[in-house]
């Protein structure tokens, strides 16, 4: 399973943005530059190249995507009609970890991509463990039967099931563990505080 394993807080306070709620309570506590000249560092100008990099690795971290697979995500969205920046966090927003982590299900992306990877999630009655699946309106998302018994769902159940807003996108059951993809995701969707026109910008240099 690729993915970031490395430290948030570190990759927080290099971009200046939380990239998972752990990352935001360490930018808060220590709001500089990681390194032994962090906190006296200067504030040196920085390029336009430097601006549009950081959007795009904001996002990508934030995603919990590598690369390669930001980069094949990006290109998917250009081919697809309408503006390139919307679709990319249509694209990424439509991944089924991100989809997991949106019901609640999963507390973080990360969690949410392992679940996925195990086998605990079905997608129209079908074990899906590919966490880049992209979901379609009318797809109905599931924890396994057989997953369920364990405690970390039965948790899960009995708490209610989520405590995230579950997006009017997505429809969900916490007494179930089930949900539906209603519609498209739009923009206002995805993760704020990140400039999708920089990103485009970025691969059309």
């Amino acid at each position: 399973m690729a993915r970031y394993r490395g430290p948030v807080g570190r990759v927080s306070r290099r971009l200046g943005f939380g990239i998972t709620e752990k990352g935001e309570r360490i930018l808060k506590k220590r709001p500089f530059v990681p390194g032994q000249h962090g906190p006296g560092a200067r504030n040196a100008k920085t390029s336009d190249y430097a601006l549009r990099l950081r959007e795009k690795q904001k996002a990508r971290y934030i995603y919990g995507l590598l690369e390669k697979q930001f980069s094949r995500t990006f290109e998917k969205a250009r081919r697809e009609p309408g503006e390139t920046g919307v679709n990319l966090f249509m694209l990424l927003e439509r991944r089924l970890d991100n989809v997991v982590y949106r019901m609640g299900i999963g507390s973080s992306r990360a969690q949410a991509r392992q679940i996925v990877s195990h086998g605990h999630i079905m997608v129209n009655g079908r074990k899906t463990n590919i966490p880049s699946y992209t979901v379609k309106p009318g797809e109905k998302i599931t924890v396994r039967p057989e997953s369920r018994r364990l405690p970390y769902f039965k948790t899960l159940v009995e708490s209610g099931a989520g405590r995230l807003r579950v997006p009017n996108w997505l429809s969900y059951t916490p007494a179930e563990l089930s949900g539906e993809v209603v519609a498209l995701p739009q923009r206002d969707d995805a993760e704020p505080g990140i400039n999708e026109l920089l990103i485009v910008e970025y691969y059309s240099r």
